[in-house]
């Protein structure tokens, strides 16, 4: 099937398709640029969610939850999910689609495992070129999963439109949540597993290590000798300061999980800024899933009103024209010009230490660029 014919192929359901399309892009076959080129006027329509989140957080299980709701709501889903691949042996065991199984027949659902192939920030190579081909085959939602991440593998930021960072009670202590650098990038916060000890602990330390980013880490607490701080005033929250575990997954505030005070969700207000919510749920249940929904559209209706999508779309398609320039200019470099041949000519002067790595590459960079100038 040629490039044309996948093209027209595309589509939820079409899965045979879909899965060519997906290995021409994620192998860098013949063609696979100009079968992207042409995709690229479809863009757009899909929404893009980010699940990262440590090791054994229940990020497949929850995303299994949040597919099978969008499901009811009549929305078709393509999910990726990205493992680790073995530094001693070069395999994946791709075993996170195992987790989704009763989502995995639904043909308004689409499951691709990948690979990291040894690249670093949580995801593979060709990650951001497969949620293209996703995007415009005309799936509603699209979901990265990570793999079980640290502190600075963070991107997944740069390819989803929200993300969401699952915690779970072992996590660690506010200390460590502190100088996690995973804090910084979130738009909606799950402590996932909450009906373990520690759950509502956990999602008060994330709420105070927000709050000291954004200046009101206390915001809700009581004052000394139990007096409301002025800067308190129409803010709610228990008289211990402890977050309001509700079973319906939020922490603090309304029912329905939506932010207290002035913002209220209205457009108007929530142009000013966005402030990330820290929601309880039970993915081994299906506890909380509604609400993690909802947060999701409600920071989606935030980015449309305030061009926060736009602006990140924007960032992103910069960033993927960056890439394949950088791809392009590395294959030219080794394959069509005299580099390679200057670095074998070189190599047993940098050897012998009469030469250091970067004086030869200083000399094929030059000259490069000297026949750049002919």
């Amino acid at each position: 099937m040629d490039s044309e014919q996948l093209l027209a192929a595309l589509a939820p359901g079409r899965t045979a398709a879909l899965a060519r399309a997906i290995s021409l892009v994620e192998n860098g076959g013949p063609g696979f640029e100009e079968l992207l080129a042409a995709l690229h006027p479809r863009l757009g329509r899909a929404r893009r969610i980010g699940i990262t989140g440590p090791p054994g957080a229940g990020k497949s299980t929850l995303i299994q939850h949040l597919v099978q709701t969008w499901r009811r709501r009549g929305l078709t889903v393509a999910v990726i999910a990205v493992d680790p691949t073995s530094p001693a042996t070069g395999g994946a065991l791709l075993g996170d689609r195992i987790r989704m199984e009763e989502v995995a027949l639904d043909q308004g659902v689409y499951i691709r495992s990948m690979a990291t192939r040894g690249s670093l920030g949580g995801l593979a190579v060709s990650t951001r070129e497969v949620l293209d081909v996703l995007d415009a085959s005309g799936f509603d939602r699209l979901v990265i999963e990570t793999v079980g991440v640290g502190q600075s593998e963070l991107a997944v930021t740069g390819m989803a439109d929200s993300t969401v960072l699952v915690l779970v009670p072992e996590s660690g202590d506010g200390i460590q949540a502190l100088k996690s650098g995973l804090m910084e990038i979130a738009d909606v916060y799950a402590v996932n597993k909450a009906d373990r000890p520690g759950a509502e602990q956990l999602a008060r330390e994330i709420e105070i290590t927000l709050g000291i980013r954004r200046g009101n880490a206390f915001r809700g607490m009581r004052g000394h000798h139990g007096a409301a701080r002025p800067q308190d005033a129409g803010t709610q929250g228990r008289e211990d300061g402890k977050l309001e575990g509700r079973k319906d997954g939020t922490t603090e505030g309304r029912k329905d999980g939506k932010p207290e005070g002035p913002t209220d969700g209205k457009p108007e207000a929530m142009a000013a800024g966005w402030e990330p919510p820290v929601l309880l749920t039970v993915a081994s249940k299906g506890e909380g899933v509604e609400a993690l929904i909802e947060a999701l559209d409600r920071h989606y209706a935030w980015m449309t009103v305030g061009g926060e999508l736009e602006a990140r779309r924007k960032r992103r398609l910069a960033a993927r024209t960056r890439e394949v320039v950088d791809r392009a200019m590395q294959r030219w470099t080794w394959q069509e010009s005299r580099a390679e041949a200057v670095l074998r000519e070189r190599l047993d002067d940098v050897a012998a230490g009469r030469m250091s790595p970067y004086q030869l590459a200083g000399e094929i960079v030059s000259g490069l660029k000297q026949g750049a100038r002919r």
